[in-house]
């Protein structure tokens, strides 16, 4: 179902997963995406597996998330592809080294930080220079955070303290963004059937230490909500939204 006003939208981590759920669900209605991730073919992938007739709605661009210098450089490439930039899906993320907090090295929660954190926070720094810039104003800033910003699983310090970084990040970017136009909304996923959940549906551990099956559900779910958040009006504005598999152990992880 195509879209009668068509939004400029960048995705990261749109090569796999809920990243090319995602993009694969905007195209289909319709919106422009710049697609960004680090492998190319896997981006080419995704533009393909949305037909030809979005090929013209797209631009891939291969970029690290890490790295400010590459971020700023795929936003100009948003821009001069599409004109302007009315959302970004910051997606881009790690579960990180697995551990308790005695475990990890420093070395393993810089690495997690920096991709989950300042990866974010870095395409939120740009998106919003360009949302405040633009005319006319604002657009939206949509973060993948998880459950896990909510409650955490076993030996999972890392992973766990950057996503409830995210709810941060997002509160100050919808307070600061008044006057601008510009909204924040963060995405809690639980359980999305993805490469990178793909344990978890064959056994995972729970918090009195079993292991057990969780369910999953289709991503193309969580592309379908994101679709929905682009497409509202910049007056109304929807701070945090959660989406997750039914009967999945987290309201209570036992």
């Amino acid at each position: 179902m195509a879209m009668t006003s068509s939004k400029s939208v960048v995705v990261t981590g749109a090569g796999s997963g809920i990243g090319r759920a995602v993009s694969l669900a905007l195209l289909a209605r319709g919106h422009r995406v710049a697609l960004a991730g680090r492998r190319t073919d896997r981006l080419e992938e995704t533009v393909g597996m949305a037909g030809p007739d979005a090929r013209d709605r797209t631009v891939v661009v291969t970029a690290d998330v890490t790295d400010p210098r590459q971020v700023e450089s795929l936003f100009d490439a948003a821009v001069a592809a599409h004109g302007r930039v009315d959302a970004v899906f910051s997606n881009a993320g790690s579960w990180g080294s697995p551990g308790s907090v005695d475990e990890i090295s420093a070395e393993q929660w810089r690495e997690a930080v920096d991709l989950n954190v300042n990866g974010t926070f870095y395409c939120a720094a740009e998106a919003v220079r360009r949302m405040k810039s633009q005319t006319p104003q604002g657009g939206r800033v949509i973060n993948n955070a998880s459950i896990s910003a909510h409650v955490p699983r076993p030996r999972s310090v890392a992973y766990t303290t950057t996503k409830h970084a995210i709810t941060g990040l997002t509160k100050s970017i919808e307070l600061d963004g008044r006057g601008y136009g510009v909204r924040a909304t963060q995405i809690d996923i639980g359980n999305a059937a993805t490469e990178m959940t793909s344990g978890i549906s064959k056994g995972a551990v729970q918090a009195d230490g079993s292991k057990r099956a969780e369910p999953t559900f289709d991503a193309a779910h969580v592309g379908e909500l994101v679709a929905y958040v682009v497409e509202l009006p910049l007056d109304v504005t929807m701070p945090w939204v959660t989406i997750a598999a039914a009967e999945m152990p987290w309201i209570a992880r036992g």
